[in-house]
């Protein structure tokens, strides 16, 4: 294939037929179509549902419920974060995508720093996955803010706001990443090795700093006395998300090295990394269980979401996957399911903690203001929403944003290839 160079990084000359219109983009297309579609249908729910309007304030002006009727006409209600609704998809797929995808990329600079070889030649495309799923999680928070939102978050910008934390963090974070991807493509290993420590370092900065973002917005919704209560929660995210990167990275060894000579022993490397976080997660889980408040425990394992808690999470993203790859094998496909069920898993348990972790309204006293209800009380009313149809089809299209990204990245550099380690 010709290529053209510039900064010392070489480009695939691609045709306009190949880039644009190849099985990989197409899906994309398809996916952010719905992605779309989904956009459109939560504009329309958010603006253009049935509320009050000059009308009714002039028949009707001191009507209690005039007010949230007229809010509704300008703020909407649907996505958004209040203290009377769950949260939604959109806040579950945002955590999963940037944890998971944050995730990816510290295991990857881990594996340069501890010199595992063949992790190495395939960084690049490791860490675009990595990166591509971050965007994808930032794609899905903006359509949440909806449009007026994020318009006076710039105009009226409340910088102690943890949405506004968000932007020094991915403005330095994001450019780091992409710096190491081309150092990995232009060969210069020993200062991409250099790179690693601060990326792993900032991969972990990005999951404790949303952990605080999440924790200031759970904490003006409802009662998570857990974020005060048990700090150490932090580590759940950062560890269950390990093993749903580590899924990713199965699947993505699966697509696009099955065929190739490095297959066994990437393989062999993920294998060995899934059954240690979830032996370490699993341990977590216990430990967890021993320090917190039994009741606690007890409305967590036997609650509305124990099936979603058992089925979904304890099932798939620790016992399948343990017992797939508790034995060394060659058979890769047990790895590659057993990925497939972290991900899965991971994904139920984001969905779980965002909708589990705030069933339970709270009480509203005049004068006072929000409060919570007693931390075990059984609250008066179960305060749970299924997702919108337009949710569900933009979480389904922020897949599609992986696969433009990461399509983008291979068409241009063939980041599929391995690359040699010398510098």
């Amino acid at each position: 294939m010709k290529k053209f160079e510039i900064a010392g990084l070489e480009f695939n000359r691609v045709s306009f037929a190949n880039f644009f219109f190849n099985k990989t983009m197409l899906l994309g297309y398809f996916l952010v179509f719905l992605a779309g579609v989904g956009i459109y249908e939560m504009f329309e729910l958010r603006y253009f549902s049935v509320a009050a309007n000059a009308h009714a304030a002039g028949l009707d002006p001191t009507n209690p419920g005039l007010k949230d009727a007229m809010m509704l006409a300008v703020f909407g209600n649907v996505g958004e974060i209040t203290r009377e609704v769950p949260w939604t998809l959109f806040i579950a797929n945002y955590m999963y995508m940037i944890y998971t995808g944050s995730g990816v990329i510290f295991l990857v600079a881990l594996a340069e720093l501890l010199n595992f070889k063949i992790v190495e030649k395939a960084a690049a495309g490791f860490m675009t996955v990595g990166i591509a799923m971050v965007f994808a999680g930032l794609f899905t928070i903006a359509t949440d803010l909806n449009m007026l939102n994020m318009h006076w978050m710039f105009l009226s910008p409340n910088v102690k706001a943890g949405m506004w934390l968000m932007l020094p963090l991915y403005c330095t974070y994001i450019p780091f990443v992409l710096f190491e991807i081309y150092l990995v493509l232009t060969k210069k290993r020993a200062l991409a090795r250099k790179l690693a420590l601060p990326i792993l370092i900032m991969s972990i900065g990005v999951d404790v700093v949303e952990y605080y973002i999440q924790a200031k917005l759970f904490s003006m919704n409802t009662a998570r006395h857990l974020w005060t209560e048990f700090p150490i929660l932090t580590f759940y995210f950062i560890i269950s998300a390990f093993v749903s990167s580590l899924g990713i990275m199965g699947i993505y060894s699966f697509l696009v090295h099955r065929k190739k000579p490095e297959y066994p022993e990437l393989m062999s490397i993920l294998r060995k990394g899934i059954l240690f976080f979830i032996s370490v997660l699993a341990l977590y889980e216990i430990i967890a269980y021993m320090v917190v408040d039994k009741d606690w425990a007890f409305l967590i394992l036997f609650g509305p979401f124990k099936y979603l808690y058992f089925l979904g999470y304890i099932l798939l993203a620790m016992v399948l996957p343990f017992f797939l790859v508790f034995k060394p094998t060659n058979s890769h496909w047990k790895i590659t399911l057993a990925s497939l069920f972290t991900i899965v898993g991971g994904f139920a348990g984001r969905y779980l903690f965002v909708y589990g972790g705030n069933a339970n309204p709270m009480s509203d006293r005049f004068g006072v203001g929000y409060e919570k209800y007693d931390v075990y009380e059984v609250a008066s009313s179960f305060n749970y929403v299924h997702p919108h149809v337009g949710e569900i089809l933009i979480v389904i299209g922020s897949i599609g944003i992986v696969l433009l990204i990461y399509k983008i990245f291979d068409s241009f550099f063939g980041i599929t290839k391995l690359r040699d380690n010398h510098a």
